[in-house]
């Protein structure tokens, strides 16, 4: 008698666990992080940073890594506008 209540448990362990997994995957996704206002610097500099992304893949140096050696005056706090500009996201 003591082996059927074991398997009854586990069955019944095992229902829930797969109503509970088709539960979550019908869920809705969770709504996107809301955008953060980006200053005309910040999104200027953001604009050219992607032009020249743009020239060097057409280019044909879409391959390699692409640096600046200087800052573009009055971007000097756009550090965390380009990292969620270009992280997609995350």
């Amino acid at each position: 008698m003591s082996r059927r209540r074991w398997v009854a448990a586990w069955a019944v362990l095992c229902a829930a666990g797969v109503a509970a997994t088709a539960a979550l995957n019908a869920s809705p996704a969770p709504d996107p992080r809301p955008e953060k206002p980006v200053s005309r610097e910040c999104a200027e500099y953001i604009a050219d940073i992607e032009a020249r992304l743009a020239e060097a893949k057409r280019e044909g140096e879409d391959e390699g890594v692409l640096a600046f050696s200087r800052r573009r005056a009055g971007a000097e706090a756009c550090d965390d506008e380009i990292r969620d500009h270009f992280d997609g996201g995350r």
